[in-house]
């Protein structure tokens, strides 16, 4: 059985937590030459290379980062387990990582993980957002324990499990004054309207275009957004009308003083969980989902 050593792990912490071999020597008290020769052995037990330097300074390759993130448990863990044992309250609060696909509107993702902090047990939520791509790539490595996308898992190379949420049909908004012009005869209304619609590689914006042609609407589309908060913000000042989740309806009338063009249950919109597990286990997974499947768009 390989046994990992816990000092040369801990000095491997302690330099990407401060950047350099020079700001670690200062912090544990010991001789660079001494860290450097623990980090080359930590490196070699695991045959993979944790740093690379960058002028004078070290930057964790993709192991490092998940070695990083195990370190964080496990040093974590160590103190959790002293608190414990001299009957100290650790206080400590269950970690959930979660990464967002970025063509997630910020109103759903709040709505989706706020289940989350409503918990007993105190949770801190670490939220990463980017493409479902990286994301996914995260969860592979256990860097993730979810990722928030609107679309299933596709065909990538990541074992993984896809949950839905909810789902929605799709409400247009506009501001007051375009609004009402183009409610009468809506959706017809919305033919030769200027539109803001998300980017193309949106599921939402795939299924508008199919609904569009079934309607015979031909729009012109004077933005395209990979954020849908700054869609939002283009629409709220008059620029065009927008499309939203309908179940966020008074939310979105709300916060951002808009007011409905129509509705639509042609097009949906799906929100997924994506775990690496089938059998979810995380207190905070469990209880994002099954909040959502109560109603997250009730």
């Amino acid at each position: 059985m390989e046994w990992l050593n816990y000092h040369h792990l801990l000095y491997f912490w302690v330099v990407a937590k401060e950047g350099s071999i020079a700001k670690a020597s200062e912090e544990l008290r010991l001789a660079q030459p001494t860290i450097s020769g623990q980090i080359r052995a930590l490196e070699e037990s695991l045959g993979e290379k944790l740093f690379n330097r960058v002028g004078r300074g070290l930057v964790l390759t993709d192991m490092g980062r998940v070695v990083y993130r195990y370190a964080e448990e496990i040093f974590a863990l160590g103190r959790e387990l002293m608190d414990t044992v001299k009957d100290r309250p650790s206080g400590r609060p269950v970690r959930l990582q979660v990464g967002i696909a970025n063509v997630v509107p910020k109103l759903i993702a709040h709505r989706i993980l706020e289940p989350a902090l409503r918990l007993t047990q105190k949770v801190k939520i670490n939220v990463h957002e980017d493409t479902s791509e990286q994301l996914l790539a995260h969860l592979a490595t256990h860097g993730l324990d979810l990722v928030i996308s609107d679309a299933p898992i596709g065909n990538v190379k990541v074992k993984a499990y896809s949950h839905l949420l909810g789902e929605s049909g799709v409400t247009f908004f506009a501001a007051p004054a375009t609004a009402k012009k183009h409610r009468k005869r809506f959706p017809q209304s919305l033919n030769g309207a200027d539109l803001l619609l998300p980017s193309e590689n949106t599921s939402v914006r795939r299924a508008l275009e199919t609904w569009f042609d079934s309607q015979s609407i031909r729009p012109i589309i004077v933005g395209e957004f990979d954020d849908t908060a700054l869609m939002t913000t283009f629409g709220q000042n008059g620029d065009g009308i927008f499309p939203a989740a309908t179940g966020l309806e008074r939310e979105v009338q709300r916060q951002y003083g808009v007011q409905i063009v129509g509705r639509t249950d042609s097009v949906r919109e799906r929100y997924f969980a994506i775990s690496a597990e089938r059998k979810l286990k995380h207190p905070a997974v469990i209880a994002i989902t099954e909040a959502a499947r109560r109603g997250l768009f009730g």
